[in-house]
């Protein structure tokens, strides 16, 4: 079940936004469940306050009261791994989007097109990150961690270093056995030791990717090339 919230202070706009919501719910095959706002206030409270809780989440960037760039910067902590989609007249505000780590940004002059997308996009990649969880196992621990929680997995000595959204943790295991035992597309080496969650990559920049949580993490020369062209591959073949 995906949650997706949507807020403009537009009634209209909000009927628009969830009709199509829905329609690729229904063209996907997914089940989902839509709460609509058309006040700022009232969605950063249920988030915030009321600690509701959202896997997908349209904004309008120009409301009354809080804007939707303001209502993204307080909800991230709250909502870590939503997906926001910006919706505005203004292309100018592109940019600032960006360095929000938002999404994606439809410009209301090309919404009849664009939106549909955007949100099918958001759907499709929810559906990849949910459900898969990697177990360490031990004669005192039993751990689980979602798949999409993970960042990135570093060598430290004999262990194998996991760093997800909420810490990090460590199994006695090779970099290799890890990476065969998640048996997934989304991990890749970017290093001899060192392998990253292809869906928390933002960009790959100066011999680095660049995480959604700010962090640059180096790319050997060696594996450059192979890495731009494993995340194409990926996103290629699922958005």
């Amino acid at each position: 079940m995906i949650h997706v919230a949507i807020c403009d202070d537009d009634p209209e706009m909000v009927a628009g936004h969830k009709q199509k919501v829905e329609e690729c719910f229904k063209q996907l095959g997914s089940m989902g469940q839509i709460t609509t706002y058309t006040n700022s206030d009232n969605i950063l409270y249920d988030i915030t306050e009321d600690e509701k809780f959202y896997d997908l989440v349209l904004l309008d960037i120009e409301m009354p009261g809080f804007s939707g760039m303001e209502v993204t910067e307080k909800i991230k902590p709250f909502l870590p791994n939503a997906k926001v989609i910006f919706i505005t007249s203004h292309i100018e505000f592109a940019i600032d989007a960006f360095e929000l780590f938002v999404f994606r940004y439809v410009p209301k002059q090309d919404m009849e097109k664009r939106l549909p997308l955007a949100i099918s996009d958001a759907i499709k990649l929810l559906e990849l990150e949910d459900g898969k969880t990697y177990t360490i196992q031990t004669n005192s621990r039993l751990e689980k961690i979602p798949y999409k929680d993970i960042l990135y997995i570093m060598k430290d000595g004999k262990n194998a270093e996991i760093t997800g959204v909420g810490g990090s943790s460590k199994v006695r295991k090779t970099l290799q056995q890890v990476y065969d035992e998640l048996g997934a597309e989304e991990f890749i080496f970017i290093d001899r030791g060192c392998i990253v969650n292809i869906i928390h990559v933002m960009q790959i920049k100066d011999g680095t990717a660049v995480l959604k949580t700010g962090e640059n993490l180096a790319i050997s020369r060696s594996h450059l090339q192979d890495v731009k062209e494993q995340i194409n591959a990926y996103w290629g073949a699922h958005i």
